[in-house]
């Protein structure tokens, strides 16, 4: 990026200076933006790239499953959900081929094995949950339930949506909208209304180096691998997750996968509201339920990607990616390496975003293991 535009609060300097550094590195033309609260109040405000400004609302992709994390934790809390119960004392058909001890613990915490479907979903399918859900509650799991752990990337929103439609009678995203996004009046949303499409920005492919083109070749996904499965790359033609972002079904079902649309001041805000204080309403999370979420359930090797990774209850314990956090840090990433995280000890609530694809970026793109300690360095400071 040429330009950083934007404002800080006096202590986080040096946040705008990394951010000018990293982010015109590895968002290059695309564009990023990046918002910090810190005790209530935000901190740090900043974008830069052709096209993006502090307004621009971006396909984040798997920013949703925190959403959606947060509310199976507000029912939780509630006493409306019991971690510890079985999926299929709500949901009946899901009982089939096995999986009827499954809980909802287990299945928030990616220990389901039902990862996907044989045959895929095209990206119409993939943008109504009620269709998944369907297709997959008489589906065989890839693995015995609760025997091991796996990245549900594509199905983890329609399996908890459903429990929480079947409970509830009411779906995540009216739950959100009522209890998250309009009282606190985040920019980031589950379902974006027509008339903000303008505010719109889609999602650009990566660029990779003739380096990474050969690692891509040298290293090609298997299309009967559990990788494939779970990322929609066995169907033919392989989900297209570029056009996924961009299509305006998925914007409007706003699967929670991967559907959230909004810009870093949004999803940094609905952050702060679980950090600390906001607006002078307490922490959305109490501590007793801040701790289970945030608590490692699963972690080691994760069978669909072959990576080390942790998984609380829907949301990621952040600290096992960013020793810097605190042990109460939740979050979640997003495809083109987007990343946004409360620490509840340190009242900190960060959001950083991106319209290009990162090159195999992962849990987050790598500018992000400089700017987080940025943060937390001018945080500690004030």
């Amino acid at each position: 990026m040429s330009d950083v535009h934007g404002t800080v609060e006096a202590g986080f300097e040096s946040v705008r200076e990394e951010f000018g550094r990293v982010a015109a590195n590895e968002a290059r033309d695309g564009g990023a933006q990046l918002a910090v609260y810190h005790r209530g109040r935000q901190v740090v405000d900043l974008w830069g790239g052709d096209g993006v400004d502090g307004d621009s609302l971006l396909g984040l992709y798997s920013s949703s499953k925190g959403a959606m994390a947060l509310i199976a934790a507000l029912l939780v809390q509630d006493g409306v959900l019991e971690l510890d119960r079985e999926v299929a004392s709500w949901w009946p058909e899901f009982a089939a081929e096995g999986k009827g001890r499954l809980t909802f613990r287990q299945l928030l915490a990616h220990r389901s094995g039902v990862i996907g479907a044989d045959g895929g979903f095209s990206l119409d399918e993939l943008a109504d949950d009620r269709v998944v859900a369907e297709r997959l509650a008489g589906r065989r799991p890839f693995w015995e339930p609760d025997t091991g752990h796996g990245y549900h990337a594509l199905v983890i929103g329609a399996l908890v949506g459903e429990v929480v439609r079947r409970a509830t009678g009411r779906t995540i995203q009216e739950h959100f909208e009522e209890r998250v996004r309009a009282p606190y009046a985040l920019d980031y949303y589950l379902g974006l209304p027509e008339e903000l499409e303008p505010r719109f920005r889609p999602a650009l492919p990566m660029r990779p180096t003739p380096a990474q083109q050969a690692l891509l070749a040298a290293n090609p996904i298997a299309p009967d691998s559990l990788m494939a499965v779970a990322f929609g790359f066995h169907t033919d033609p392989p989900l297209d997750l570029v056009a996924y972002a961009n299509s305006r079904t998925v914007r409007v079902k706003a699967p929670l996968s991967g559907g959230g649309i909004g810009s870093a001041r949004g999803l940094a805000r609905m952050y702060a509201a679980i950090a600390g204080e906001l607006d002078g309403r307490p922490p959305l999370l109490k501590p007793d339920t801040l701790a289970e979420v945030a608590r490692i359930h699963s972690s080691g090797t994760d069978l669909v990607t072959g990576a080390e990774n942790a998984f609380g209850l829907g949301f990621v314990p952040m600290a096992t990616r960013h020793p810097v956090l605190s042990p109460v840090a939740i979050g979640h990433s997003g495809a083109p390496g987007s990343q946004a995280f409360a620490d509840p000890s340190t009242g900190l609530a960060y959001s950083y975003t991106r319209r290009r694809f990162g090159f195999m970026s992962g849990p987050g793109a790598p500018e992000n293991d400089r700017l987080i300690p940025a943060v937390v360095r001018a945080a500690e400071a004030v």
